[in-house]
């Protein structure tokens, strides 16, 4: 059995039956369970995805039940009109999921290349605030709720992929933001940490090429555990539910997040001196991997 932790439960709760849910990246992975799950528990839904492809798959899995819209979470005056598009569809929006992502192509800062770091920032940090900041207003107006799909490498060092813990530390940052701003309002927001979850980038990061396999590797139990999208979607539609700032899954990670403070010096200078894992960057950047 799969833990999780779901902190700081709000009383009172927030229940999802008829409230409109934005979500982004929805086309596949935990966006496309999460909205299956929203869908079972009585939301609307407005899906995002970039890819018209995946549109398509959305409009024919949710029919009715859902608006699909495509856009780019990286073109702000897109995804402005994405989220006005929504709220004139529904007459309104209570809750946004932050939820596209992507990884790099494996590589050091020293040989990797700009654009590439730029994608990835674009999508995972521009993109969440891009994705947020239109919805502000009717999130403070109607006491809803904002999550942004974070990850437990926010916490862990990030050699031969950074791109992707830079973003998730920053939309961290974005997301504890959001969190005292919104109370003013009644609102909230709730960031939603996962390790390992069963998806085509959890594929591209780990199951391809020797340095992902060897992080991975890495992993003591039960940090190594993977989950499923849907058991991933199942977290976040509890945390929305119970308006709460943090989940977290697997569990394991939550001690992490704790000690990091005092774990995470030790662990740079214990990688810092791996000869393998030095060896294993040289061959990256020789491109050997």
């Amino acid at each position: 059995m799969e833990l999780s932790m779901v902190s700081g439960r709000r009383r009172g709760g927030f229940d999802l039956a008829g409230k409109t849910v934005l979500i982004t990246g929805a086309g596949q992975g935990i966006g496309y369970a999460l909205a299956q799950t929203l869908r079972d528990r009585g939301a609307r839904l407005a899906l995002v995805d970039v890819d018209p492809r995946a549109g398509t798959r959305l409009a024919s899995g949710f029919g009715r039940d859902a608006l699909v819209l495509t856009a780019d979470v990286r073109d702000r005056p897109a995804m402005s009109a994405a989220v006005a598009e929504a709220i004139a569809h529904f007459g309104g929006l209570d809750v946004v999921v932050a939820n596209a992502g992507v990884t790099p192509t494996p590589s050091t800062l020293r040989t990797m290349a700009d654009d590439e770091f730029d994608r990835v920032v674009g999508i995972n940090l521009t993109g969440a605030y891009n994705t947020i900041r239109p919805a502000l207003g009717q999130i403070a107006d109607r006491r809803g709720h904002v999550v942004i799909v974070c990850s437990c490498a926010a916490f862990a060092p990030g050699m031969g992929g950074s791109p992707y813990m830079i973003s998730k530390s920053a939309v961290e940052q974005l997301g504890r933001a959001l969190r005292v701003e919104l109370a003013v309002h009644g609102a909230s927001a709730g960031l939603a940490y996962f390790g390992v979850v069963e998806t085509a980038m959890t594929h591209d990061m780990f199951d391809t090429g020797d340095l992902g396999r060897e992080i991975e590797g890495m992993l003591p139990w039960p940090l190594n555990r993977r989950i499923t999208a849907d058991r991933a979607a199942h977290i976040i539609a509890d945390g929305i539910a119970g308006r709460s700032p943090m989940t977290i899954a697997p569990a394991g990670w939550q001690a992490y997040s704790w000690l990091r403070g005092i774990l995470n010096p030790v662990l740079d200078r214990y990688l810092s001196a791996d000869r393998h894992l030095q060896k294993l960057l040289r061959s990256l950047e020789e491109g050997r991997t």
